[in-house]
């Protein structure tokens, strides 16, 4: 189940006045689902003064502290960790400097808080640094991993978290690069409509091309991490670690080219939903400002050919699932959803 921020705050909030705080919990959503606001505002909540009389609100109760950002909260108390280097990873040495912070002695009724932003991105190593500080928290701590990829994080980290996936409010998450490049090539194939294999395998070609440059961008960011840690590692270490570090940085990458693959799966089928959005009237539109070329897509399809457009793609996304070749695999679901 997926929580908005504020009842996510309400339940924390809760379990804290009731003394049953965990000490441990992954925000897991995107900047728009508020997992760094509720970051900070639970850092806020734990160390807020005490109110005195005069700071309560007609019902007797203390307002909520004006919000602050988590870098305004950085401090003795508030530790926050983030991607460094330019392979953006969180070191072993990051995960030390936080674990050492934690167990400073904090002031009486004080929380010492420790917060790691794009958590995925720790190492192997700096995860099982990190396990050390969980699986023994000092008292009165709280630690939070913020991650929109919970997945790529280990298990034995997930099973000693409580987990809350945050849904996003009115605002929607920012569009990569590779979304906005397929959503105009979505566009100028609306120019042309439907119903032409040439049309259809253009269009597969403009998606291939599309997953081929993120796969490039992919790798050539593990590579760099893999290189560093090869640089950092290869003198003080000892039998095939090495060559287990690039089995994973391998494995990554084809598992975040695979994720980046469904979520433009995911673009092509909430596009064909703004056609069949268009053909029933609906003013929501996941893309309003493409509404004038879905628009004339809706006019000339029947609902029936629509919706048999639409589980081509769903098709399309389980076989990619298997081990089936890729590329056939797009040229015979593109034919049969835009042919």
């Amino acid at each position: 189940m997926a929580y908005t921020e504020n009842k996510a705050y309400e339940l924390i909030s809760a379990a804290h006045e009731r003394g049953r705080l965990g000490h441990a919990f992954i925000l897991i959503g995107d900047a728009h689902a508020g997992v760094e606001r509720l970051a900070a505002r639970l850092a806020q909540m734990l160390n807020e003064p005490a109110a005195d009389a005069a700071g309560l609100d007609l019902f007797g109760e203390a307002p909520e502290p004006a919000p602050k950002e988590l870098d305004e909260l950085q401090g003795d108390l508030v530790r926050v960790i983030r991607p460094q280097s330019k392979s953006r990873r969180i070191s072993k040495e990051d995960i030390r400097d936080l674990e050492k912070a934690l167990h400073t002695v904090a002031s009486e009724g004080k929380w010492k808080i420790g917060i790691i932003r794009d958590a995925e991105r720790m190492g192997v190593e700096a995860e099982n640094a990190f396990l050390k500080t969980l699986e023994e928290p000092p008292p009165s701590c709280l630690l939070l991993l913020l991650t929109n990829s919970p997945q790529r994080l280990l298990p034995t980290i997930l099973s000693r978290c409580v987990r809350l996936p945050l849904i996003a409010g009115e605002k929607k998450r920012e569009r990569s690069s590779s979304e906005e490049h397929l959503l105009k090539a979505l566009v100028a194939h609306a120019k042309q409509g439907f119903g032409m294999l040439a049309h259809a395998l253009t269009l597969k070609g403009a998606f291939s091309q599309v997953l081929t440059k993120r796969k490039t961008e992919i790798s050539k960011g593990n590579d760099a991490c893999l290189k560093e840690e090869v640089t950092l590692y290869k003198q003080s270490t000892e039998g095939d670690w090495l060559k287990r570090r690039e089995e994973y940085y391998k494995a990554l990458t084809e598992s975040e080219y695979l994720l980046d693959r469904t979520v433009l799966i995911d673009v092509l089928i909430a596009w064909l939903g703004d056609i069949v959005r268009s053909k029933c009237g609906a003013e929501r539109l996941d893309y309003p400002e493409y509404a004038e070329f879905t628009s004339h897509l809706a006019e000339a399809e029947s609902m029936e050919s629509l919706l048999a457009r639409m589980e081509s793609i769903e098709e399309l996304r389980s076989i990619l699932e298997t081990n089936a070749q890729e590329q056939l695999a797009l040229e015979v679901g593109f034919m049969k959803a835009f042919g």
